[in-house]
């Protein structure tokens, strides 16, 4: 039987005011919202999703990335996700972006070739005050399919239906829609359908489902689908988050429901963008339902970022930069020569003292001994703040960075820019673990994507 052997989500740690963004532009909200930092971007928060995912997983074929904001075009952001992610380059790395309908497709895809890592990231925002921006989430999800699963795929429907309901061109900041009723009109009959044909193939009745996930853009949709359920079987799902995460949207919720599942229990996903999908899966006796670490954990945590901040990380508010020359951007050569430092965080060993160098170097920094290294991952070796320093001259769009200096667990030593530093104090010997994060974007384009680290926050035990 093909599904779901393991999975994880990735809640970004900043929190936006609604109310205080409201109070600026006028709008109407309240709560908090996940937004992705300056430093994050799809790419990013898809391999912060996916790396927990693989652990103590089988080895996956493929790797399917779906994204509506893709930080490249032309270019694979799936080859990156797999290198930052430690899979083999065995593996063929995929992207399925563009399209909400994307999330929902690479998980049909990972689950249709039995074996596979799929992972589904997004950045939702709009216009100040927009409905986007006060009713969006920023997040990732990545599920592990295999033949030895947690989940069981049961059955699957879909139906494709060609309507202009919500549009966004290449570039743009804003996502334009059509009025709600339409989209009602449009969304409710579709969704209804294909949970009906999924639960029929599965030989299910509606109030027999012990959970319900319900992904649609359009919210009043949403609420008339979610009126066919009973509140309780549509509970876990809402933990998942305060709003539309795009792409990731269905990943999310159906981490939250399976943080909650017990075994030998049905989920039914319904999603809709351009069509409707459903699947319904069935926990196995592998599953264990998730005490503490998932989602609702990851939503209950997190720190407050102002709405100057947020607008500033967006493009839509720039600020002064610092007074320094431009940054170069990464020369493409030199970050293929070193990709598994950059993109991998693959130290070098010694063979003859066993020190580790960091960057991998040819002659060891302790013992001057010659091309005797063997590659060592840090990305899950924790390490602890030697020193620490402000940097107002950085290229980072929040000044000052937090620069520290860090020792690693069985040895390594780097500096490195402290990510999620935003309002929060340091001390020497403070626990961080390593990230993927963004650098910066060179004045041609090219993403600088490096390895930072951050606080050791509890779920990281």
């Amino acid at each position: 039987m093909v599904g779901i052997e393991s999975y994880s989500a990735y809640v970004p740690a900043p929190r936006l005011d609604l109310a205080e963004a409201s109070t600026v532009m006028g709008a109407r909200a309240k709560g908090r919202r996940p937004v992705a930092s300056f430093d994050e971007d799809t790419t990013t928060m898809a391999v912060d999703a996916a790396r927990p995912a693989l652990r103590g997983s089988s080895a996956v074929g493929t790797l399917w990335f779906a994204t509506s904001r893709p930080a490249y075009l032309e270019k694979s952001n799936a080859t990156t996700v797999a290198v930052a992610s430690g899979l083999p380059d065995s593996v063929g790395a995929y992207d399925v972006g563009g399209a909400l309908r994307s999330g929902i497709g690479a998980l049909r895809a990972g689950l249709d070739s039995g074996s596979a890592l799929v992972v589904l990231s997004d950045i939702r925002y709009g216009l100040p005050g927009s409905s986007d921006e006060t009713a969006g989430s920023d997040g990732a999800a990545a599920f592990v399919v295999g033949d030895d699963p947690i989940a069981e795929l049961v059955s699957e429907a879909s139906v494709t239906s060609e309507f202009l309901e919500r549009w966004r061109e290449p570039g743009a900041v804003r996502t334009r829609t059509w009025e709600e009723r339409f989209g009602t009109e449009e969304y409710v009959p579709l969704m209804q359908r294909v949970a009906q044909e999924a639960l029929d193939r599965a030989g299910l009745d509606a109030a027999r489902v012990d959970h319900v996930v319900i992904s649609v853009p359009h919210a009043r949709s949403g609420a008339v689908v979610k009126k066919g359920f009973a509140p309780e079987q549509l509970a876990a799902a809402a933990s998942a988050g305060v709003g539309f995460a795009g792409a990731a949207d269905v990943g999310l919720r159906l981490s939250a429901v399976l943080d909650a599942a017990g075994p030998e229990q049905t989920v039914l996903v319904v999603t809709a963008a351009d069509g409707a999908d459903a699947v319904v899966f069935r926990t196995t006796p592998r599953h264990a339902r998730r005490e503490r670490d998932g989602v609702a954990d990851s939503l209950a945590g997190g720190y407050g970022v102002s709405y100057g901040d947020f607008l500033n990380w967006r493009g839509l508010l720039p600020r002064e930069p610092a007074r320094r020359p431009d940054v170069r951007p990464p020369v493409p050569p030199a970050s293929r020569r070193s990709a598994g430092w950059k993109f991998a965080f693959v130290a070098g060993e010694c063979t003859s003292c066993g020190y580790r160098n960091l960057p991998p170097r040819r002659v060891c920094l302790r013992c001057s001994a010659t091309d005797g290294f063997r590659s060592v991952s840090m990305v899950d070796v924790p390490g602890r703040v030697a020193t620490f320093t402000d940097d107002w001259l950085s290229e980072s769009v929040q000044l000052p960075a937090k620069v520290v200096a860090v020792d690693f667990e069985g040895g390594g030593r780097f500096e490195f820019e402290m990510a999620d530093a935003v309002g929060r104090a340091f001390e020497i010997g403070d626990r961080v673990r390593a990230t993927f994060r963004l650098a910066g974007v060179g004045g041609n384009g090219v993403r600088n994507y490096v390895w930072k680290v951050r606080p050791f926050d509890k779920e990281d035990d």
